[in-house]
């Protein structure tokens, strides 16, 4: 009995959609995720800043808006969408892997030495996977639970934090990104999904 009463712990539904006794679902926890970088400086190896991510910001995304006026009213329409700048915490490590890559990501957006730009957004820009993980590891491979993939990225900013004597922190470095497009995927279906539209149903 004491077992059945939790499947009680959640809100009473008035449709049969679900079912009664399902109780809660188990949420996604904020700390269970991985970042991937491809193609981020000019190192092969980007798993060091993978290792050593803080936190992480999910996209954002954000229409624009269209506003019509029509005799006694407005109408309101989405415009074109857009994704808001992102940002990764890093924790900067002693023998200095992730400064290193964080310099040749920006070298490569801009030659600070010789003071030339890169030709082309090709020449810089970067992928990152953001996935939400189950807690799995070691010999239980973990399952990925929702994936985010970010295209076109960029560095936009770099924040190097401060030193202070008063403080036993570590130095941590903060990424500012801006990308230009993502896509989220789920496990099973839902969203990411093909949605589909029918053609000749477009309302005035």
């Amino acid at each position: 009995m004491a077992i059945a009463s939790l499947t009680k712990f959640t809100v009473p539904l008035a449709t049969t959609t679900s079912a009664s006794a399902q109780g809660l679902l188990m949420p996604k926890l904020k700390y269970r995720f991985r970042v991937s970088f491809t193609s981020f400086g000019v190192s092969s190896n980007t798993t060091e800043l993978t290792k050593q991510v803080k936190t992480f910001a999910r996209p954002k995304p954000t229409f624009d808006m269209i506003t019509l006026d029509v005799y006694n009213s407005k109408v309101n329409l989405i415009g074109k969408p857009k994704w808001d700048p992102i940002s990764c915490v890093i924790r900067d490590d002693a023998v200095g892997n992730v400064s290193k890559l964080v310099g040749e990501q920006l070298q490569k957006q801009f030659d600070f030495a010789e003071q030339s730009s890169a030709a082309s957004g090709a020449d810089y820009k970067f992928v990152i996977l953001l996935e939400e993980l189950d807690g799995g590891n070691g010999a239980n491979t973990p399952s990925v639970l929702e994936s985010w993939e970010m295209y076109g990225c960029l560095l936009t900013g770099v924040e190097y934090g401060d030193n202070d004597y008063t403080s036993s922190d570590p130095l941590e470095l903060t990424l500012n990104i801006q990308f230009d497009n993502a896509v989220q995927t789920p496990t099973g279906t839902g969203i990411g999904t093909n949605v589909g539209r029918t053609l000749g149903t477009v309302a005035t």
